[in-house]
């Protein structure tokens, strides 16, 4: 019920209901602290009052209370941080799922948009090098690879199988962006020159918007065009079998 009162965003990902139940937490605490220092200020201003207090008190408080109550506040933060933070985000980072029970997705942004590379029907991606990027080549693709040539390119657009972990490889051809899916509950920056890896379990089907909490550009508002489809097995192996390029082309996208 709170979270509706919040009007959290859909999740689609496993991680993604421990993520909103310590925002509720958080809530819960901002709440409490809402109400507790409020009716401290309201019993201030009447207990000290002019009308009763003729004369200024120069010792202060004396009693140790409010000290004991602010050790139990930064208690209850700390449990939030070591006992619910600390652990969901070393759940998430500490390792990644196996790439061969993966699905993986290379995620390029640029100055406004995104570029996705997905592997073919092989499952392997093209090597790639980033001595090799350029406007026509933005993965940075070995052309002459040939586990490159079924490498699948999109612009805005990304389709990943349900309830099977997937991995995005995050870059950026030019400044930093940040790559953000609410619906997944997942946020990491794109950094030009670093591929860096974020993974979640997709469970939910549905489209989704792809937004960038980075300040990119005069254009960043641009970069909540792209959108993610969380497909049915069956829907994503037709979507594979109607996408992979015939002539191992692609890849020369642009935003002009």
């Amino acid at each position: 019920m709170f979270q509706e009162l919040l009007s959290m965003p859909v999740v689609a990902s496993e991680h993604g209901q421990d993520v909103d139940n310590f925002i509720i937490y958080i809530h819960w605490l901002m709440l409490a602290l809402f109400i507790g220092w409020t009716s401290y200020y309201l019993y201030a201003l009447f207990r000290f009052r002019e009308s009763k207090n003729k004369k200024a008190d120069y010792v202060g408080s004396r009693t140790q209370f409010t000290s004991w109550l602010e050790l139990l506040v930064a208690g209850v933060e700390a449990i939030l941080l070591l006992g619910f933070a600390i652990p969901l985000w070393a759940k998430v980072v500490e390792s990644l799922p196996p790439a061969d029970q993966s699905t993986e997705v290379r995620v390029m942004a640029q100055q406004f948009g995104w570029n996705f590379m997905h592997p073919g029907a092989d499952g392997t991606f093209g090597k790639q090098q980033f001595e090799l990027v350029s406007e026509d080549n933005k993965f940075g693709r070995d052309l002459e690879d040939p586990f490159g040539k079924d490498d699948i390119f999109t612009l805005n657009e990304i389709h990943i199988p349900v309830d099977k972990p997937v991995i995005f490889h995050i870059s950026s051809l030019d400044v930093i962006h940040s790559f953000k899916i609410i619906a997944l509950r997942i946020c990491q920056d794109a950094v030009p020159g670093m591929s860096i890896p974020s993974w979640c379990i997709p469970n939910k089907t549905g489209r989704y918007q792809i937004n960038c909490a980075q300040l990119c550009g005069n254009g960043h508002s641009a970069m909540t065009s792209g959108f993610l489809s969380i497909d049915s097995t069956e829907d994503y192996d037709s979507w594979l079998v109607q996408n992979t390029p015939a002539d191992g082309e692609g890849g020369g996208m642009s935003f002009e």
